[in-house]
């Protein structure tokens, strides 16, 4: 991985996700953290990285501003939200059985709910990198961790 194709700072829009609860911040600070740990983020037509990413949602729609990391713009792309909608919901539903099943059902359970999980998550990861692929170079493991990031700006807690 390039130095200079990677990302240095991720935040999140506050007021496009609001406060939460302290586990709901806790999460989403972990999910920065292991973006920021590895990555690969290459806007295409700009070799200036490394890069800082400020993501929010404004007018219904993604967005993924761009700069150096100094500060200095480098781009901001607008996504339509609407084709996550369908696979961010499913992934939160998911979520949701994972979460009640841990409580009560057995490993086996578990484990298959699990796998529809992930299942999701690559679903909407491979979603994403198709959204950029003529914007941004991502590799699927950033996808992952930025739809991560994605989810939580719909995660209210």
């Amino acid at each position: 991985m390039s130095a200079d194709k990677r990302l240095v700072s991720v935040t999140l829009d506050e007021g496009s996700i609001g406060r939460a609860n302290p586990d709901v911040e806790h999460e989403r600070a972990i999910a920065i953290y292991d973006l920021l740990e590895e990555n690969s983020f290459a806007p295409l037509g700009d070799d200036s990285g490394p890069y800082a990413l400020k993501i929010a949602i404004a007018d219904r729609r993604l967005v993924f501003e761009v700069t150096k990391a100094d500060g200095v713009p480098v781009i901001a792309h607008f996504l339509s939200l609407t084709p996550f909608r369908r696979v961010v919901k499913d992934y939160f539903t998911m979520c949701e059985s994972y979460y009640s099943a841990i409580r009560t059902e057995s490993p086996a359970k578990i484990e298959a709910i699990d796998m529809g999980r992930r299942g999701l998550h690559n679903e909407g990861s491979e979603l994403l990198i198709e959204r950029l692929k003529d914007k941004i170079a991502v590799d699927f493991d950033t996808a992952r961790r930025l739809f991560t990031l994605i989810c939580a700006l719909h995660w209210k807690g």
